[in-house]
């Protein structure tokens, strides 16, 4: 059911032109292990300006907005939430304004649900995104997502986590790049396991994953 309510929007999106990426859980089960998810979070490429272009397309979509106070509450948040009446999935639009944001939408790739192209976070941004969140359950969501995709590329994922940091009081990335060190300690151990060491092993090859 989240499939095709992710299709339904991807396509909604699509036909305004409205540049997104989806983010949060969803995109961990793309890159990493399965994990139990209640809701779809998706930033738009736009601005709060651009509230009733999205309204309109919630209402297009028969979903229902989860607040009250409308305008008062996006502008405050930054955030549309909405929910599928019949399935009662949660559906957060995040509206964007950092320069961060719009280009980690433009990097994200294109993947496939049957014949309906869906943009999800690049794996790195899935990372950042976790990263500065910070909680137990999105430490173990990087863990999974750099387990299963070894090849990364960690200098962006440092580029922004240092950018980020200029402003935070808990740094993003000495936490990053202890999360990192353990994966490392575990692919090394993971390729024990299989008989030999990482000189000694051909490469693995990378599956895929699936939506």
């Amino acid at each position: 059911m989240y499939k095709d309510l992710i299709k339904r929007i991807a396509t909604e999106l699509a036909s305004r032109q409205i540049p997104y990426m989806i983010i949060g859980g969803q995109a961990v089960l793309l890159y990493g292990e399965l994990r139990l998810t209640k809701d779809i979070d998706i930033t738009l490429g736009v601005g709060v300006e651009k509230l009733p272009v999205i309204t309109d397309a919630v209402k297009a979509l028969g979903l229902t907005v989860e607040t009250d106070e409308l305008d008062a509450f996006v502008r405050d948040t930054m955030v549309l939430p909405v929910s599928e009446p019949k399935t009662g999935i949660r559906v957060d639009f995040i509206f964007s304004f950092s320069p961060y944001e719009r280009q980690a939408i433009k990097r994200a790739p294109e993947v496939m649900f049957d014949n309906i192209p869906v943009r999800f976070a690049a794996l790195e941004d899935v990372v950042i995104h976790k990263v500065v969140a910070g909680r137990a359950r999105d430490i173990e969501d990087i863990k999974s997502v750099l387990l299963k995709n070894p090849e990364y590329d960690k200098e962006y994922i440092n580029i922004w986590l240092t950018e980020f940091d200029k402003g935070l009081e808990e740094k993003c990335l000495p936490a990053f790049e202890k999360i990192a060190s353990e994966h490392s300690r575990e692919s090394a151990k993971k390729l024990a396991r299989l008989g030999g060491t990482a000189k000694k092993l051909r490469p693995i090859p990378r599956r895929r994953s699936e939506p």
